[in-house]
């Protein structure tokens, strides 16, 4: 007689209940060996005495039932899975063989399959938590989450401490019903309060609202989680993203002190920023650009940080080395030409706004600088013009400059006139 030892054996599957035992069977000495083989966990001595069995009594349903479970438990699965299917075809509707049969096909990823089984003995045992939280766990594997949840939600009630029917229903609902998610979180804490262990996939709601633009749901829960790679991960950019930087900043430092990557520093600069903090801003900003030099956009976020904080040669080098990475890009000989020009470095910014000149991209504010480089180099007449210029050009969108210009050109005209 088969006996519950051989469940701890192979706690995925279940043996055939006593009552399914033919007596003749029972009285073998040689299926009582692969018995015994069973319950002390040597399935492949067991495996030898029945099939040597099965071969003698061919349409001996038990005899097939327990060889499945000897080869399952060596994961012996093709095998075991024929074995399980000539079960059934003696023994049509017997519920050990259809729930073990679903648990195999569940354990190869073959959900579609197993879901047959699996509906046949949660219909055949609606009152017990096993067979509808297996059914659960292939409707959802299959894509079709409302009808797990249904499928949980018996399990629960026929168990209403298994942790492991809360968490199905907690995934089935996230799947179901985004993106309202309020039952979902419910489900997740009570598999949680079950089984203390469960409680990290709560973190799953929190990746879900994350991703579904809902961030207030998912810093609440990130911050449950503070030792969690995900939550190291995202949460610093969230807050950053509400504007939180000095609470965005631990995280942010954490994540660069454990993988001191480009994209990390990057972010701690930005966050170090936006916190009114530009020297430490810097010292990221310049370690990432010596791990990456030739990237253009890091120089030119280098660049206009150096800029921003008055320090305008070190800035003018970044525009250099990105104008260099992209001759053709207008927006580095800009950046270049003004940074050189508030330096009064006329000659070089000069030079600069020449390549914007030879692109054909000049914008009202290249005349500006031009004339206020020509102007300071004393080249009176190119001076002039280039303060025309700007003041046709701009049409009064910078009304400062413009009062500037007409001073200068006033100015210049009459000294061209005393020469």
């Amino acid at each position: 007689m088969p006996r519950p030892g051989r469940k701890a054996a192979l706690s995925a599957f279940i043996v055939a209940a006593a009552f399914v035992i033919p007596a003749a069977f029972a009285q073998q000495s040689a299926t009582e060996d692969a018995l015994k083989a069973l319950d002390a966990g040597n399935p492949a001595a067991a495996e030898v005495s029945l099939r040597e069995a099965a071969r003698a009594q061919p349409d001996d349903y038990f005899l097939h039932f327990n060889l499945a479970l000897a080869l399952a438990m060596q994961n012996k699965d093709a095998d075991a899975e024929a074995e399980l299917r000539r079960t059934l075809e003696l023994k049509p509707g017997l519920y050990e063989a259809e729930l073990n049969l679903g648990t195999l096909l569940l354990r190869n990823r073959r959900a579609s399959e197993a879901m047959a089984p699996l509906q046949s003995a949660a219909q055949a045992r609606p009152g017990e938590a096993r067979p509808n939280l297996l059914y659960g766990d292939a409707l959802l594997a299959a894509g079709r989450p409302a009808e797990a949840a249904a499928s949980y939600q018996a399990a629960a009630a026929a168990d209403p401490k298994s942790s492991a029917a809360q968490l199905g229903w907690a995934r089935a609902l996230l799947r179901s019903q985004a993106p309202e998610w309020t039952d979902a979180e419910a489900h997740y804490r009570k598999a949680a309060e079950l089984d203390p262990q469960a409680r990290n996939a709560l973190l799953e709601l929190a990746v879900a609202c994350d991703k579904a633009g809902r961030a207030d749901e998912a810093i609440a829960l990130y911050r449950e989680f503070p030792d969690s790679a995900e939550a190291k991960s995202r949460l610093p950019g969230l807050l950053a993203a509400r504007n939180e930087f000095a609470a965005a900043i631990p995280g942010l430092e954490a994540a660069v002190k454990q993988a001191p990557t480009v994209e990390n520093r990057v972010a701690l600069a930005d966050a170090y920023r936006l916190n009114r903090q530009p020297g430490p801003a810097i010292e990221q900003l310049q370690l990432a650009v010596a791990a990456d030099s030739a990237s253009y956009d890091l120089r030119m976020r280098f660049g206009r940080l150096l800029r921003d904080e008055r320090k305008l040669a070190p800035a003018a080098e970044q525009f250099l080395a990105a104008a260099k990475l992209r001759p053709d890009s207008v927006q580095a000989w800009n950046e270049l030409a003004s940074a050189l020009v508030v330096a009064e470095n006329y000659e070089q910014g000069l030079a600069a706004l020449d390549r914007v000149r030879a692109l054909g991209k000049e914008l009202p504010g290249d005349f500006y600088y031009r004339a206020i480089c020509l102007d300071k180099l004393r080249q009176l007449k190119p001076a002039l013009e280039a303060y025309q210029q700007f003041v046709t050009a701009d049409a009064g969108k910078l009304p400062d400059q413009e009062f500037v210009a007409r001073q200068r050109i006033r100015i210049l005209e009459a000294e061209i006139r005393k020469r």
